[in-house]
């Protein structure tokens, strides 16, 4: 290894599986530490406008909090086969009926509880040119894996580049048609990772649409933003309307929606900026994919101490998770928002790629 390339022991799996973890380093003082387990982002340092590198990311530095603990359990995890919900877990592709494990009553949540996240990726290590450094995981899912059809062979490459670009590009194969649709659920926190509030971070989305929810979380219809408390598009608190008398507010305990990208034809671009007015630190987020589920961590309950002595409570923390739309396996008007299907079929490759593009502000 080098000195900005390290590989560690992280602990052992129930099953016996051991688990290691990778830290990269770029120049610039940022640096990323992955775990096998999920595919992870475990933690991640930045600079301030001042140099001084601090957490801007929930995690932990135990193995054993990510299998016991609850709110923990999709902290920077690479989440499938199907990010977000399916209703009712149950899915028609060509003519069968699949049924899922229901692990979000009434629905079925991030792959269920044998998801992406749940599972050791043996990791590789790899240097690349143009000064970046990272890891390789891959995954192999039989067929019938909680439910699914097909068996899929996933890669997640990790990349940082000495500028402060971390990139996640994942790509999967499958011998039979199945739904695939995978984000990672990073908690982001650019002011103290997590220790306060996020509610004072500034975000702006570039999107005109979100999805509006019923009360388990599905999606029900596309809805403007303008005038409403979802417009980010010039930039505004996570607080400043999160409070708002909105009924779709007001089921999520704050913003846990879908907001629907601009169509790029699958080419990378800018979906959210978010930036922490105290420490200078901003985090732009790009995508290939066409939408970004804001989630503004209604339901962290204060019981995970992380990086710290961090203790991570309601709010403490955003997601900014690229993905395609919620239940788009059972909505067709739904999965014809992307430039692509969420079912994918032998001799079609799955691709997605995000970026991370971490800055400082000027006082």
């Amino acid at each position: 290894m080098t000195p900005d390339l390290e590989t560690r022991p992280w602990g052992t799996l129930p099953d016996g599986q051991d688990v290691g973890l990778f830290v990269l380093r770029a120049p610039n003082g940022l640096t990323v530490t992955l775990g096998e387990y999920g595919a992870r982002l475990l933690r991640v340092q930045v600079p301030d406008r001042h140099g001084v590198p601090g957490d801007v990311l929930l995690g932990h530095p135990d193995l054993e909090a990510y299998l016991t603990q609850e709110d923990a359990l999709y902290f920077g995890a690479t989440i499938g086969r199907v990010a977000n919900r399916i209703a009712r877990g149950r899915f028609t592709l060509d003519g069968t009926a699949y049924r899922l494990p229901i692990n979000d009553p009434p629905n079925h949540l991030h792959g269920g509880p044998g998801g992406f996240h749940s599972v050791k990726w043996p990791g590789t290590p790899t240097t690349g040119e143009g000064g970046t450094r990272g890891v390789t995981f891959r995954l192999h899912s039989p067929d019938g894996e909680d439910g699914y059809p097909g068996a899929v062979d996933v890669t997640a490459r990790y990349t940082l580049s000495d500028d402060g670009v971390l990139m996640l590009e994942c790509w999967a194969d499958t011998d039979a048609p199945t739904p695939l649709s995978l984000t990672n659920h990073a908690y982001w926190n650019l002011a103290d990772g997590g220790a306060g509030s996020v509610l004072d971070h500034t975000l702006s989305l570039p999107a005109s649409e979100f999805l509006a929810v019923d009360d388990t979380a599905i999606p029900t219809a596309m809805l403007g933003l303008a005038g409403t408390p979802f417009d980010f598009r010039s930039g505004k608190t996570l607080g400043q309307d999160i409070a708002a008398p909105n009924p779709q507010l007001q089921r999520a305990g704050g913003y846990d929606h879908h907001f629907v990208l601009p169509d790029s034809g699958g080419e990378l671009r800018r979906a959210a900026a978010l930036a922490d007015p105290g420490s200078g630190r901003q985090l732009e987020v790009w995508t290939t994919e066409h939408g970004v589920q804001l989630y503004s961590g209604n339901f962290l309950s204060g019981q995970v101490v992380g990086w710290a002595g961090a203790r991570y409570r309601q709010h403490s923390a955003v997601c900014l998770e690229t993905q395609q739309a919620p239940d788009a396996v059972n909505q067709p008007w739904l999965d014809r928002l992307g430039t692509g299907s969420v079912i994918v079929r032998p001799g079609q490759q799955y691709r997605t790629q995000t970026q991370w593009r971490f800055s400082a502000l000027p006082e």
